[in-house]
């Protein structure tokens, strides 16, 4: 298939922007965004967050806690979540002592249940009893009190006196009751914020500097009784046996950014996979949550490496990009790395792209575009590099890329994948043209960096799809009958894919997808093992996690399906060529730098002063595509076999702009693709027409089943 590019006139080119694009109401609203950005770097916008979220979290937290503890005194909570802890502990003794004691506490709360039961059926004549006693006291005080005055009128003084009384108590209590039903709920607030100060509820960022030190010291011992109550049978028994109490296990304990890391070599008898498996409850013996504890599997056996963070360091986010930081940034697409992110040390994760294939999945709105953005902006400093972009979500992500892009296509349609397509499409047919420059110039190490700098044939394509799941599930067909999307050998965009993983990196054509939730049915096999980067944000399930990253890393303990979705956006779980990565490690956990869309067309407006004006193109003009095998079967007729160099000259003079760099390697690959082959005749290399005919009738048969 040939696919041109639809490329503006030159005076069109050099136009001017339109005044429209610097009208008044965008003049406000950028100074309102640099007023806002101005905002959030000063230090006292900074002190006043940090208050506000540090007293709301204490009000929050210490209302769950005091829930909490009403609940656990009103009910069996509190024993059964011993006993489970007992009975994970393998502590039988204490199940059975604290299943004594629930069954106590049931007994207990039965008689008094009873009890409050006869109280009420004995009430109305306790009330009574205690009304005619009463009465009877007040009128012998009376009486006594009317015999020594000799005033029969004080007879009734002292039931006077008890009215007088209650008359004042309704009076007080009118008065006092009003301001104590507004000022209740203020002392409840106070109550539970109180609670929620005292347990330092508010994350670490945001308590004062002198509290955030007080989560649980990670130390020697810590760490061996954490392991010690896994519920490892063989793990308990080998601590207990250890005359060291367990440290002959451990390696030093490392600082290692904002938290610590240690290897723990395990007995016999346990195997990494059990640890691996019971991360959250080695977190919590660790008076860790669960994300902040992290199990990789180092080179040496039976050894599992902890990193620890923390209390609350992975909930403060990390700084800004610092591409947004330096006026002056550069790229350079062969030599540099892009400033990704930082690993959970907190050090620099630098990313090299040159020719290296891309892809990045996760669950929606995880943060997978911006990562993906992140770093084409970069990328887009270097100004020998071309860039191709679909957007297939079609919501203004790539925006910023209008002017600098060669190709944006925005859209989630069926004709906007069919124009992604034909991008793809395209960028194979220049990867064949390449190849072909470079075996006609005799070059036998692909396209080297002089080669592009001084040959614009060879300069750098990049080719972006975002949202390339809806590629590989559109079922739309082009005129041929072939379908976009699919895993089969007739899908276009799918085999579009496949060869510039093949061949594509020699030449400096390499592809960047992005994609949502990885299953066999949107993200092929076949493709997503053709990257050289892969990385996933959050996911749902192990499966999926092994799709995203492959079997080996996840396996050594890669678990983006562990991370926290929403808390953990734009933290990526990285594994492949391009990153550093320590010995005997296979994947990299990267929290990458958020750089807004505003941010970036910031940026890309510094690109663009690098750069010559680019007329960026919106839609592809797509040529009758050309049928390579029909063309052959044509060259061929009903001959027999023809020596291969006479059928070359014969596709050339059918069509001599598709078959111009053709040569017998070419042809060969063609047949080949379907699953046939040239052949000898006479010691020449010859194309024989049952060979041909044979793969139209695969070909045939291929499309039928597809359909």
């Amino acid at each position: 298939m040939t696919v041109h590019l639809i490329k503006p006139p030159e005076d069109a080119q050099d136009a001017p922007a339109s005044p429209a694009s610097s009208t008044r109401p965008e003049r406000r609203r950028e100074r309102y965004r640099r007023l806002a950005k101005a905002a959030l770097q000063d230090d006292r916008v900074r002190t006043a967050g940090r208050l506000a979220v540090r007293h709301g979290s204490y009000i929050i937290g210490g209302t769950k806690i005091a829930g909490r503890r009403v609940w656990d005194a009103r009910t069996t909570s509190r024993y059964e979540r011993m006993i489970r802890a007992a009975e994970a502990a393998g502590l039988m003794d204490e199940v059975k002592e604290w299943e004594a004691r629930v069954q106590a506490y049931r007994a207990a709360r039965h008689t008094r249940r009873m009890q409050m039961l006869q109280a009420a059926v004995q009430l109305p004549k306790a009330l009574g009893l205690a009304l005619v006693s009463g009465f009877g006291v007040l009128m012998l005080l009376g009486i006594l009190l009317a015999w020594g005055t000799g005033e029969p009128s004080s007879v009734l003084a002292p039931a006077e006196t008890v009215v007088e009384l209650v008359r004042w108590v309704a009076l007080i209590g009118g008065i006092v009751w009003g301001p104590f039903l507004l000022a209740a709920p203020w002392i409840g607030l106070a109550a539970v914020w109180a609670i929620g100060q005292h347990r330092h509820t508010a994350p670490q960022w945001a308590l004062p500097v002198q509290a955030r030190d007080l989560g649980a010291a990670i130390t020697p011992s810590t760490v061996v009784v954490a392991f010690r109550d896994l519920g490892i049978s063989p793990l308990r028994k080998a601590i207990d046996a250890m005359g060291d109490a367990g440290a002959a296990l451990l390696s030093p304990i490392r600082i290692a950014g904002c938290g610590v890391e240690l290897d723990v070599h395990l007995p016999t008898g346990v195997s990494t996979e059990e640890i691996q498996g019971r991360r959250r409850k080695l977190a919590e013996n660790l008076n860790r949550h669960e994300h902040e504890v992290f199990i990789t599997i180092p080179p040496s056996p039976r050894t599992v490496r902890l990193w620890i963070a923390d209390s609350g360091a992975l909930d403060e986010p990390i700084g800004p990009s610092p591409l947004m930081l330096e006026e002056d940034a550069s790229a350079d697409y062969y030599t540099g790395s892009a400033p990704w992110g930082q690993n959970l040390r907190g050090d620099g994760v630098p990313v090299s792209v040159f020719q290296r294939h891309i892809l990045l999945t996760g669950l929606s709105n995880q943060g997978k575009t911006a990562s993906l953005r992140a770093l084409a902006l970069w990328l887009a400093f270097d100004p020998t590099v071309d860039f191709y972009i679909a957007d297939l979500k079609g919501v203004g992500d790539w925006r910023a890329f209008d002017g600098l892009a060669e190709v944006l296509i925005q859209g989630p349609t069926d004709d906007h994948v069919a124009q992604a397509t034909d991008m793809v499409e395209w960028g194979v047919t220049e990867m064949q043209t390449r190849i072909a420059l470079l075996e006609e110039s005799g070059a036998t190490d692909g396209v080297t960096r002089e080669m592009a700098r001084t040959d614009p044939r060879f300069r750098p394509v990049v080719i972006i799809v975002d949202e390339a799941q809806v590629a590989y599930g559109c079922g739309a067909k082009s005129d041929d009958g072939r379908p976009y999307g699919g895993s089969r050998a007739t899908s276009r965009y799918f085999q579009a894919v496949k060869k510039i993983h093949d061949q594509g990196r020699a030449v400096n054509v390499t592809i960047w997808e992005g994609t949502q939730d990885p299953t066999d049915e949107n993200l092929p096999k076949r493709s997503r093992e053709g990257n050289h980067i892969r990385g996933s944000l959050v996911l749902g399930t192990e499966s999926q996690a092994k799709m995203a990253l492959g079997e080996a890393p996840v396996d050594a303990g890669a678990a983006p399906h562990k991370l926290r979705r929403g808390k953990d956006r734009g933290t990526l779980v990285v594994a492949g060529e391009g990153i550093p990565l320590e010995a005997g490690q296979s994947s990299v956990t990267v929290r990458t730098h958020f750089i807004s869309g505003e941010d970036a067309l910031v940026l890309t407006e510094r690109a663009k002063a690098r750069r010559t004006d680019v007329a960026t193109i919106h839609k592809l003009e797509v040529v009758a595509p050309v049928d390579h095998l029909t063309d052959l079967a044509a060259v061929v007729a009903r001959e027999k076999r023809v020596k291969t160099g006479e059928v070359l000259h014969r596709l050339k003079t059918r069509n001599h702009a598709a078959y111009e760099h053709w040569d017998g390697k070419r042809l060969r690959a063609l047949l080949v693709e379907h699953g046939e082959d040239t052949g000898l005749y006479d010691g020449y290399p010859v194309v024989k027409l049952e060979a041909i005919e044979r793969a139209l009738d695969r070909r045939a048969q291929e499309i039928a089943k597809a359909q």
